[in-house]
């Protein structure tokens, strides 16, 4: 029913900056809490951050916080994550998420992108 597509990955150096791009389609996107996850190598699933259908608050994990933002625009159907001040730690493939629950907790996100990769190199 609704469909995630990121796009905005890449490499980058280390302190650089990279903007991450989520686009919904098939239902529109103020219909849903948004998120961004993460899977580094060798790592599970992390949790990244998640923005509610107002784009009125906001949730990030202790180690982006400060550098990640994560917005939306829902004229567009777009979910975006500015990241700034890259750190090593940072590389991996980042998913976007919808939730289907009104106001989720971290682990109620259902529908998901295919992923696209972050290199934060040296």
């Amino acid at each position: 029913q609704v469909q995630l597509a990121e796009s905005g990955g890449g490499l980058v150096e280390f302190g650089g900056s990279l903007k991450l791009s989520c686009a919904v389609s098939g239902r529109p996107i103020r219909t849903y809490p948004m998120a961004w996850f993460r899977q580094a190598r060798g790592r599970s699933r992390e949790f990244v951050a998640a923005i509610d259908v107002p784009g009125e608050n906001t949730d990030y994990i202790e180690p982006v916080k400060g550098r990640f933002t994560i917005s939306r625009d829902n004229a567009q159907n777009t979910v975006y994550l500015q990241m700034n001040n890259l750190k090593y730690e940072d590389t991996a493939v980042y998913y976007c998420a919808a939730s289907f629950w009104a106001t989720p907790n971290r682990n109620q996100y259902n529908a998901w992108g295919q992923g696209t990769q972050v290199t934060v190199s040296s």
